[in-house]
């Protein structure tokens, strides 16, 4: 008999991915905060990045989408750009003064969701879970990189 497929593991993430990403855009909507916009601004902040390539690399997201989220959060007064002080032909991103102060509210309604995502769950259980995700995104990754070809 086949395998059902919408109990596999990928059916699965799939669905609890959608809700956290659900319940997440309805918190953090008040702050003005997408949940797409979070590895963004958490990079911005803590200085992992700050050019648009490196954006989209960190949140793993192609170079077109970073560009137009960009433009969204610059619109947004989340982000400003300014001239790169060593290349000129290029930009360097920088969270707002007003996004960084709501940071730290954004980080704990991330951080509370999960929580509440986790309740019944015992210590081990939350971090062979956090374990068996990570090895799973990586192996995953390895695949997706396997497969494209070299430019």
């Amino acid at each position: 008999m086949p395998e059902d497929v919408l109990s596999t593991p990928g059916h699965l993430i799939s669905l609890a991915a959608r809700g956290f990403s659900r319940l997440s855009e309805s918190r953090l909507k008040p702050l003005g905060f997408g949940i797409g916009q979070l590895p963004v601004l958490i990079a911005l902040q803590d200085g992992t990045a700050s050019t648009q390539r490196d954006l989209a690399k960190f949140a793993k997201v192609e170079q077109p989408p970073m560009a137009q989220m960009l433009t969204r959060m610059e619109r947004d007064g989340l982000i400003e750009r300014r001239p790169d002080p060593v290349d000129g032909r290029s930009s360097r991103v920088v969270i707002t003064k007003s996004a960084k102060k709501r940071m730290p509210e954004a980080i704990n309604i991330l951080l509370q969701g999960n929580s509440e995502a986790m309740t019944g769950f015992t210590s081990a259980e939350k971090q062979q879970l956090t374990d068996l995700l990570v090895r799973l995104i990586s192996n995953l990754e390895n695949m997706v990189n396997s497969e494209v070809p070299a430019r």
